[in-house]
Order: C-alpha cells, then structure tokens, then sequence
C-alpha cells in the first residue's frame, strides 16, 4: 500500500502483526476517515467500542490532515508546526495501539489540500483506501459541522465514495458530531451510538492527546461531558438508558443517490428541526 505523501504513515497496530497493510485494510468492518488526530478518539468511540477485543470486526482509523496549525500553550507554547505534527503523528499511533485498531493511516495532507475539491493526491489515497476495503459502516465528518476542514473532508470522501461502482459503496455511512454537535437534529432524525462500553478506555484515549489537552483544550472534560449531556437529554419523559451517547446524522442517502445535493440534504435537517419547533409552538398556542 502507497500513499501520496512521503511524510505520511501507515501503521499497524499488534492486532494486526503478520499482515499487510493492504490485508488490514481489506478486512475492515469499521472505517473511520476523519481530519485530525484525536478526532476519532473524540467523535467516533463508538465505533471503536464495537470492535475492541473482537475478532469478527476490525476498527481502520483514517487521519486526512497533518496536525499542523494546532492551538497551544504552556509546555507546549514553544512547539513548533513541524516538531507538532510528529508529537500528533505519535499520539495517534499511541491511541491506536491502546484502542487495539486494525490499521492507523494518517495521510498528512495540509488543511489547505482537503478544504479545495480537486486536489489529486487527496483524491487518489482515498480512492485507494475507499476501493481497498468493504467496511459495514463508514464514519465521516457530518455536513454542518463548523470546522472548514472538517466540512472538506467530508466533502472529499463523499465525492471519493461516489466515485466508486455502486456496488462497492458501503451500506451505511454515519457523520459525527465535531466542532457543532447534533442535539439540534429533530429526534426522528437522530442517530443515537451508545459510547457507554469500557468508560476508562474512553477516557485513556482522549488523555493520549496531551499535546492538544496540555496545549489549552480540555477536550478530555468536553468529549465525556458531551456523551453525559446527550444521554441524559435524549428522552424528556424517558429514564436514561445510558450515562454515554454520540449522536450522528445518517448520511447513506448522499452515497446512495449520486443526484442528491449536499447541501440540500443538509438544510433539510434545519427545515426538519424548523417544523418540529413550530408545531409544537402552534399546539401549544
């Protein structure tokens, strides 16, 4: 397997010992492609809940973005952006190898690179890692995210998953909540992913971001406090059936429906979360 970039990096975590990174790949069951390190960790645990300790579904973790560029502070104040990508290249390989994930990729792509449809060595790794594998479910950033570069590569997959023969396209793709979370969704259009399994795990993997954690972002706090206010205000008249959930929007139609506007399918959501606010301020009027 070859990527694009030569300070990108492929690694394979104990799990996979013996195999090629093509075979890791092609085994895949779970497939994150996210922008930055400690997105996974923070937006998709669920899905690397599902696979931990399994060894019927396998977790590749896909990191588009170099970590360049990154907020910090205190003892990392002096840091560099190239000494900072390979501290962030490093955490994530470290995060992978504690979530026990089949494969780690982190293709190194400037920001800029993701954020502009038609850049060819974006399109070409994903092409590679979409066309490698045939996971269940595909998690990916979700269109109203406020983070540019997290809306890019969602764009960037969607166009790559398009591209693909229908029938090679996965079966579900789920985008998750990032710098804009999803509790604003009308209910029917919710996606509820218990993140409740192995809560220290949870915790161990955020805490291996100290770069970022250290560097002026308490996203430790903010990744559990978010999954505690989402379950605890999933259901008004309901007693909480978890103390963990992360929503995601499901984005199967944009793969399944190549004419289908982005963008339209995205304000259908607010239109959606627009009626339900007034139908229940006419009933109630």
């Amino acid at each position: 397997m070859k990527l694009s970039r030569p300070e990108s990096d492929i690694f394979l975590p104990e799990i996979s010992a013996g195999l090629t990174p093509a075979a890791a790949l092609a085994r895949t069951t779970h497939l994150c492609v996210i922008a930055h390190q400690d997105d996974i960790e923070i937006n998709a645990y669920p899905a690397v809940a599902e696979c931990y300790g399994r060894t019927d579904r396998f977790f590749t973790g896909v990191v588009m973005t170099n970590g360049a560029g990154s907020a910090r502070t205190g003892k990392y104040g002096h840091v560099t952006d190239a000494q900072m990508q390979e501290i962030r290249k490093e955490e994530q390989r470290t995060a992978a190898r504690l979530g026990k994930y089949n494969l780690q990729l982190q293709l190194s792509h400037p920001s800029g690179d993701v954020k502009k449809s038609g850049n060819a060595a974006v399109a070409a790794d994903l092409a590679a890692i979409f066309g490698g594998c045939r996971p269940s479910v595909v998690y990916l950033h979700q269109p109203a995210d406020k983070h540019d570069t997290h809306v890019g590569c969602f764009l960037r997959c969607i166009e790559a998953i398009r591209a693909l023969p229908r029938d090679r396209r996965p079966a579900r793709v789920l985008g998750v909540e990032g710098w804009r979370d999803l509790d604003w969704l009308a209910d029917t259009d919710k996606v509820p992913m218990d993140a409740s399994a192995n809560p220290e795990l949870a915790e161990k993997l955020v805490a291996v971001f100290d770069s970022q954690i250290a560097g002026g972002k308490r996203y430790d706090l903010a990744a559990m406090g978010r999954r505690l206010a989402n379950a605890t205000f999933f259901a008004s008249h309901a007693t909480d059936k978890t103390n963990a959930i992360s929503l995601a929007m499901d984005l199967t139609p944009l793969v399944q429906d190549d004419t289908l506007s982005v963008a339209d399918f995205t304000l259908r959501h607010i239109e959606n979360l627009r009626a339900d606010v007034a139908g229940r301020l006419g009933k109630m009027g």
